[in-house]
């Protein structure tokens, strides 16, 4: 170390110190002047924000930012040395401007106390940018493109554990050490026929460091977009996955007209359910295969994802939900065969940490002929309106797992299968399509030898034949499959539902699917 460099150490040690937070928080990092934080300012300010016209942030020039594009952003790293908490279980890193992170974020550091915020100078001798690499051309009075939570791992390798980067997104890996599907902080007028949909940026992110060995983070953040200002405290958590407790007071500037509380965006191309014919040599690629439901009344539902033939919107009416996600149930690597391992990808569970009232879990279903589209959301809609001035206020936990952490004790869902119906060795009548849904564990362990449950269906329109159930020839306790025959006129979307029952005894959860007739049914 010359001469010049340990002055300037010792002055950024000796300043810290002074501001009560500690040197290993910001070694080598340029702030900004003092400035007095809370939460309540925060909120302050983003009510104020959203009485008054938004007022888009400035970015670098869209030529140069689309030049930086997936390849070239992924040339260019941050220096470890830099890292905020860099000495803590959970170091904090952040992300260049690019084609997809272009607006700049601003990033504060707290004193410990969380009374007193500094910005964090985006300077960019804090990354590695390759020679001839676009990145250099972008000037050092730009912001930073997100941030990333990290871990040391066993190896002695650096590894993200969480990440926030464009407009409100955000995610986290799961128990099986996989990203996958995305958060986000808001969706507003997401598939809405008549208005584009708007995608609110999280503009400055505070963030305050837990003790010395926890692997948490508290992180604070300003929201704000034409419809929505808002204000969130996020404190993030490594578990066996992630926790991630989230508290919000959003101010509308504008009316909405779908407004998505705890929205989670996944991608679902196609599965053994319904694969087209010759489309792609996987048997399925997807992030997610199904939205799980626990009602406010107690019904645990699982409907299986589709890739629709146009955009689909489903609403799941309920009063105070106890949760609900998006997950990857299907583990078995041979079903995808496929290097990125989808079979590790995360589920994604909302949990109402407070009274969310009435209003409906929807699923949006957008159509897709690649696995590079996200084209799933699921949200939370409130009943109350989302009008110009008015306020919401929420409190919700995201589990970030390999499985539901409330997950039901009866027998679950764990696969759909379609086909063509009738029998085997018979002409097949038209227009009528076989369902079979196989259900595993819970009550049906238990059955006495002899005793079949019964499958108990009901659809929006169309007629059922056929209805039987059936063990699954593996000699497992507790398999069973659902069959039943299903024909429908017209090619309008059909509700299915069915669940398995014993005389007046619940066996399994509910099992929910969106049909779409083809237009001719062999």
């Amino acid at each position: 170390m010359d001469r010049r460099t340990f002055l300037r150490s010792t002055a950024v040690t000796s300043i810290m110190a002074f501001l009560g937070i500690p040197a290993s928080a910001s070694d080598g990092l340029d702030f900004g002047p003092e400035m007095p934080f809370s939460f309540d300012r925060l909120r302050d300010r983003a009510r104020e924000l959203a009485r008054n016209p938004y007022r888009a942030p400035l970015a670098p020039d869209r030529e140069l930012l689309d030049r930086v594009d997936y390849d070239a952003l992924s040339k260019v790293r941050f220096k470890d040395r830099y890292a905020l908490f860099a000495n803590r279980p959970a170091p904090i890193t952040f992300f260049h401007l690019g084609k997809y992170f272009p607006v700049p974020v601003k990033m504060y550091l707290l004193q410990e106390d969380g009374t007193t915020s500094r910005e964090i100078i985006f300077d960019s001798r804090y990354f590695e940018i390759p020679p001839g690499n676009p990145a250099a051309a972008i000037k050092d009075n730009n912001g930073f493109g997100g941030f990333r939570v990290e871990e040391t791992r066993a190896d002695g390798k650096r590894a993200d554990w969480a990440a926030f980067a464009g407009a409100s997104y955000f995610r986290a890996i799961g128990a099986l050490g996989e990203f996958g599907l995305s958060a986000r902080g808001i969706a507003i007028d997401t598939a809405v026929s008549d208005k584009p949909e708007e995608f609110p940026l999280f503009t400055s992110f505070y963030f305050q460091s837990s003790d010395e060995a926890s692997e948490a983070v508290t992180v604070y953040a300003l929201l704000d977009g034409s419809s929505v200002s808002g204000a969130y405290r996020l404190n993030l958590q490594r578990t066996a996955g992630v926790l991630m407790d989230i508290e919000t007071s959003l101010f509308l500037r504008q009316d909405v007209s779908r407004f998505g509380i705890a929205p989670l965006t996944s991608m679902f191309w196609f599965s053994e359910t319904s694969k087209p014919q010759m489309v792609d040599w996987r048997p399925a690629v997807h992030d997610s295969d199904g939205l799980a439901l626990w009602t406010g009344t107690g019904e645990h539902i699982w409907r299986p994802l589709n890739n629709p033939p146009s955009i689909s919107a489903s609403s799941f009416m309920d009063s105070n939900p106890r949760g609900f996600g998006l997950l990857q149930r299907d583990r078995n690597f041979d079903h995808y065969l496929d290097y990125t391992h989808y079979e590790r990808r995360p589920s994604l569970w909302v949990e109402p940490l407070d009274r969310w009232g009435s209003g409906a879990v929807e699923l949006i279903e957008i159509p897709t002929n690649d696995e590079i589209f996200d084209n799933i959301v699921a949200m939370w809609v409130p009943a109350q309106a989302a009008k110009a001035g008015s306020a919401f206020m929420f409190k919700y936990r995201l589990h970030w797992l390999a499985d539901e952490p409330f997950p039901t004790s009866l027998a679950r869902c764990v696969a759909t299968r379609l086909g063509t119906g009738g029998q085997p060795g018979q002409t097949r009548p038209k227009g009528v399509r076989k369902f079979m849904v196989e259900f595993k564990g819970g009550p049906l362990e238990k059955l006495p030898s002899g005793v079949k449950p019964e499958a108990v269906v009901w659809s929006s329109r169309g007629k059922f034949s056929n209805v039987f159930t059936e063990p699954v020839p593996n000699d497992i306790a507790g398999d069973w499959l659902a069959h039943f025959d299903f024909t429908v006129s017209g090619t309008e979307p059909v509700d299915l539902r069915l669940f398995l029952r014993s005389e007046q005894e619940t066996l399994s959860e509910t099992w929910l699917y969106q049909y779409h007739p083809p237009r001719t049914v062999s």
